[in-house]
């Protein structure tokens, strides 16, 4: 891709350096020092003014392929844009900002002074960035103190007794018993023995068959029990001491040292635990499983793929099918797709999950790109068509999305399905506009698909590259349907 960066100060250097080696990038420099510097760092340099028609001209506008904006003076970004636009009407285009400048700011100035209807793609600005990357930053932070709090307990009672019975409620499901293997796991690595063990009984035929499937070592365990009284530790897993935990006697409520869960905190759970007991519940997250698989990556322990397909499955039956989901169970999924064995998750879910829509609805997570509160994603190439459209089902239940785009590349063409509740969007009309003149598009006010043969796309040198060109083309066509900037 030919990239043209306009501006060789510290943001364009770091940028060219960044990008130089996958891409064709060419830097735009009127400072003759600077120029002439970057030029014996090995860059392709065009010197000159890059807000004038010929630097850009000699620059190769007209066939770049994406230009980015790094000065933050906006009487340059304006005129920039407008002379970038006149010499290349579809090239998208990365604007930085200054704090306090708006993209329609500055797009409704351009309108003002050049009496010319202008597109920039992206804008950043320094604030914002930095903002987001500090968020990113305290949610790290507090992932890494959680996984470390829990380290050092196990690390602390370990110095006690290398026994750990691992509780879970007395009729277990997949997010329990996935949760309860995953600390089994973590505690091994310290050097505990472990006992994972329940109170009642395991029915459901799904249940059993994911305990059978997995090799999990379970024990049903009773109320005072031989194996309640022989372990000096208890760690309870999905489940607090309360109608659902049978198991337990007074004397062994002071044996609990670890708690995890995700459901409410119980009323007087504090005067019933050791006041040094390790505790992680978290109404918030939808999946006791989506915490212990954060534990995994902040520890950056070795996921097998049978533990991976077991907290995966037990994220997907505590959301209710990923219908509801928090950013803790969305990273979980991301962290865990890429390990999960999909033909052993086809034997234990339900049927109308097969193995192939069980990856594609992973990719459909892990690659969603989110402008405003439209989501476009794709799932690469499948054979698969139909889970398309059940991944374009699923995305469309997260939280404040309103409209959802999935498209993939089926042999010779790319297919596209669309959904929206935004009662202001036909999305059927979006989809013949945005794709009518390249492929055929369509269908229902609220659903929809389109389909658009490869053409020029085989052009691409190699899958990655036809990828990204499909979702550049597919994204700004739909979003420009849609009347979204993508900034």
């Amino acid at each position: 891709m030919r990239v043209l960066i306009l501006g060789g100060g510290a943001i364009g250097r770091a940028l060219a350096e960044s990008l130089s080696g996958e891409f064709d990038v060419t830097i735009v420099e009127r400072d003759e020092v600077r120029a002439s510097a970057l030029e014996e760092g090995g860059f392709n340099v065009v010197k000159g003014d890059f807000s004038y028609t010929a630097t850009l001209l000699k620059a190769g506008i007209d066939r770049a392929e994406l230009v980015v904006i790094t000065t933050m003076n906006v009487e340059t970004v304006k005129k920039t844009v407008y002379v970038i636009r006149t010499n290349n009407r579809d090239v998208p285009i990365i604007a930085v900002l200054p704090d306090g400048v708006s993209l329609d700011d500055v797009i409704s100035q351009v309108k003002d002074e050049f009496e010319a209807d202008v597109r920039v793609d992206y804008a950043i600005s320094p604030r914002t960035a930095l903002k987001e990357a500090l968020v990113r930053t305290v949610e790290t932070v507090g992932e890494r103190k959680n996984a470390d709090l829990l380290v050092k307990k196990l690390r602390e009672l370990k110095s006690q007794s290398d026994s750990l019975l691992i509780l879970m409620h007395d009729n277990p499901d997949p997010d329990s018993i996935a949760s309860a293997t995953a600390l089994s796991v973590i505690a091994g690595t310290l050097g505990f023995k472990t006992q994972i063990a329940y109170g009642g009984e395991i029915t459901h035929h799904e249940n059993r068959a994911f305990v059978n499937l997995l090799g999990i070592d379970l024990r049903r365990v009773s109320r005072g029990s031989y194996e309640m009284k022989r372990h000096p530790i208890i760690a309870l897993v999905d489940c607090q001491p309360n109608g659902n935990l049978t198991t337990l006697e007074q004397e062994d409520y002071g044996k609990i040292k670890v708690v995890i869960d995700h459901h409410q905190v119980l009323q007087h759970l504090m005067d019933l635990l050791p006041n040094d007991a390790f505790i992680d519940i978290r109404p918030e997250v939808h999946s006791s499983a989506s915490i212990l698989a954060e534990y995994f990556r902040m520890l950056n322990l070795t996921l097998t793929p049978r533990l991976a397909t077991a907290l995966f499955y037990g994220v997907y039956t505590d959301t209710k099918k990923f219908s509801k989901l928090s950013h803790v169970d969305l990273k979980a999924i991301e962290f865990l797709a890429g390990n999960v064995d999909y033909e052993l998750l086809d034997k234990i879910e339900h049927p109308d999950i097969s193995t192939e829509t069980a990856e594609i609805l992973a990719r459909a997570i892990m690659n969603r790109r989110i402008y405003k509160n439209v989501l476009i994603s794709n799932v690469g190439f499948i054979t698969n068509r139909d889970a398309i459209a059940e991944s374009a089902d699923f995305l469309l239940r997260l939280e404040g999305i309103t409209t959802v785009l999935v498209f993939g590349i089926v042999e010779d063409r790319i297919e596209i399905s669309a959904r929206t509740r935004d009662v202001r969007v036909n999305i059927g009309a979006a989809l013949r506009e945005a794709f009518g003149e390249i492929g055929s598009g369509g269908g229902h006010s609220q659903s929809g698909g389109a389909r658009i043969p490869l053409g020029l796309f085989k052009l691409a040198k190699d899958k990655n590259s036809l990828l990204r060109l499909a979702e550049e083309a597919i994204t700004e066509k739909f979003l420009e349907a849609l009347k979204v900037k993508e900034g």
